[in-house]
């Protein structure tokens, strides 16, 4: 598998430091670059196109959501992670609809970081445990002031891909939606493909905020 290169921005000197030394000692993860401000981070990652940024939320100069919004925009085949000591509902939801694929926080262990790190370079999506259920219930406080129809494209999806879109919003990885359902994670990701394809979106974070926005799971999921 090729090594996954990471771009690391934190306006903490030691933390910095800390995970540049952390993730050069991991096999297949490659440290490209590290930045301590956000205007930094943004003209590193467009110069050196990173598979996977590990975001700090509070930076000078420009903070992480701002960052990450227009390294997405610029760049969106960069993965961003937050990883910050904030857990309000305004950064976290900011981060994620600024295109973050994962929001993480630092209090995480080494190897739940790593496998972030490479879930993230895979195109999956990741919550912290600590706060997936604050935003689950967001999505659905949203759906229910929308009251919007639920959309033709919705109606495209087999049974089994309303399935699937279920055990996403329990934040399932591939690997458990394929042990739940007694498949191959190959089929997971074909399943996927065609769910992403079908909703007109790029990844399983957009996946789910359609399906929140449009009512399509109920908030029991």
């Amino acid at each position: 598998m090729d090594r996954v290169r990471v771009l690391i921005a934190d306006d903490h000197p030691l933390i910095l430091e800390g995970l540049w030394s952390l993730l050069e000692r991991q096999e297949g993860i490659e440290v490209v670059g590290k930045a301590s401000d956000g205007p930094t981070a943004v003209k590193q990652a467009l110069e050196l196109e990173p598979d996977v940024i590990l975001m700090d939320i509070r930076m000078p100069g420009e903070d992480g959501v701002e960052a990450t919004r227009r390294i997405r925009h610029a760049s969106p085949h960069i993965r961003v992670i937050i990883l910050t000591v904030y857990e309000d509902d305004a950064s976290i939801f900011s981060a994620i609809k600024a295109g973050a694929c994962g929001y993480i926080l630092k209090d995480v262990d080494t190897d739940q970081l790593i496998d972030s790190i490479r879930r993230a370079a895979r195109g999956e999506s990741l919550i912290h445990p600590a706060i997936a259920a604050r935003v689950l219930d967001e999505f659905t406080r949203l759906t229910r002031e929308q009251e919007r129809m639920v959309p033709d494209l919705f109606q495209q999806l087999t049974k089994r891909e309303v399935e699937i879109l279920h055990l996403l919003a329990e934040g399932l990885s591939n690997k458990e939606i394929a042990f739940r359902l007694s498949i191959s994670e190959k089929t997971v990701k074909n399943h996927l493909s065609s769910i992403f394809s079908k909703l007109q979106v790029n990844d399983r974070m957009q996946a789910l905020i359609y399906a929140f926005e449009h009512n399509l799971i109920p908030s029991n999921s």
